[in-house]
């Protein structure tokens, strides 16, 4: 029956919008690893999917689990937390899969925004596609398409250069790497580096349009 096989859908993923109000239960989530969107400031910018998933699985894998548990507690969600990070990665990586391998239902979340994104989720999610393991996106909010569609620069071409390098000279050599891209630059930095970073931008990428863009989703949002 149709009712019947929307209700066993595997994925948890509703077909056209007119489905959505039979996603299934978050006690219905399949095995496998949900790489789930979390808010890049603002809390309430999270998804009801993904609210779903955080409530529905077995296992929450946080790049810093005291970030991650401030976000569930404002949802009132209690599960097991684990760290995942540059840090410990190798290690964890094979008690993970070996857990997806038994069937667990994974949550994998970094700080803020989209995981994968300039954190070491991509070798977990890597690693469970060559092992055939099932893999589902909750997409959400990206801290990089946030300033791209505040900033005003064109939008129809862009490449995400993520994090520069910190010392001076490499920067540099990857700035100069992408100058002739015909595309809007996107560059995650940080606050102390942030003033060197836009002194060698300008040297090397020579004129043109840019913005810089902090806080935001949050009260004090700002972009120049």
């Amino acid at each position: 029956m149709k009712g019947d096989s929307k209700a066993r859908n595997p994925a948890g993923k509703p077909q056209h919008l007119g489905d959505l109000k039979d996603a299934p239960a978050p006690d219905l989530l399949a095995p496998g690893l949900y790489v789930t969107s979390t808010p890049i400031g603002n809390a309430r910018d999270i998804t009801l999917r993904a609210l779903d998933v955080l409530k529905g699985v077995d296992l929450i894998v946080a790049e810093d689990t005291r970030v991650t548990a401030k976000l569930l507690a404002i949802y009132g969600i209690s599960k097991p937390l684990t760290a995942y990070n540059d840090h410990n990665a190798a290690r964890e990586r094979p008690r993970l899969l070996g857990r997806l391998r038994d069937g667990a239902r994974i949550a994998l979340v970094s700080d803020a925004g989209t995981p994968l994104v300039s954190d070491p989720g991509f070798k977990l999610v890597r690693e469970a596609i060559q092992e055939r393991l099932p893999v589902h996106a909750v997409p959400g909010a990206s801290a990089a398409l946030t300033g791209l569609v505040l900033s005003g620069l064109p939008s129809d071409r862009f490449l995400f250069a993520g994090f520069l390098p910190p010392k001076a000279g490499e920067r540099q050599s990857a700035l100069e790497e992408l100058k002739n891209i015909r595309a809007t630059l996107i560059f995650f930095e940080s606050g102390p580096r942030l003033a060197e970073t836009l002194k060698h931008m300008s040297e090397i990428l020579g004129m043109r349009s840019a913005a810089v863009a902090r806080e935001l989703t949050k009260l004090h949002e700002e972009l120049r």
